[in-house]
């Protein structure tokens, strides 16, 4: 059964930090570039970051841009997400997903495997 997990969410004060992880089972996720995306009560999914198959490539969208950083461990099936810096923006149920990407992109229709998510809490 094909499955991604996340896991690490919480409650955190602004200005914290935390490290999500996405795991997947019944299939590799080396083959898979891997973004992680989020949505907000009332508000639409964003991409948040992304990753490339390898590694080698990331993009992070601009609101997260020098705060979260995207990883990969392949012999591990898992990707994380580290976010430091937190604000209370960037509270929302985090997901992480799956797709066989040409491109690294927060296109969410690009991404054909989804988790169930994690929720972040970030409090002022």
């Amino acid at each position: 059964q094909v499955q991604l997990v996340e896991s690490g969410g919480g409650l955190v004060q602004s200005g914290g930090s935390l490290r999500l992880s996405c795991a997947a089972s019944g299939f590799s996720l080396e083959y898979y570039a891997i973004g992680w995306f989020r949505q907000a009560p009332g508000k639409e999914r964003e991409g948040v970051s992304c990753i490339s198959k390898s590694g080698g490539s990331t993009y992070d969208a601009d609101s997260v841009k020098g705060r979260f950083t995207i990883s990969r461990d392949n012999a591990k099936n898992t990707v994380y997400l580290q976010m430091n810096n937190l604000k209370p923006e960037d509270t929302a149920v985090y997901y992480c997903a799956a797709g066989v990407v040409v491109t690294t992109t927060l296109s969410p229709y690009e991404y054909s495997y989804w988790g169930q998510g994690t929720q972040v809490t970030v409090s002022s």
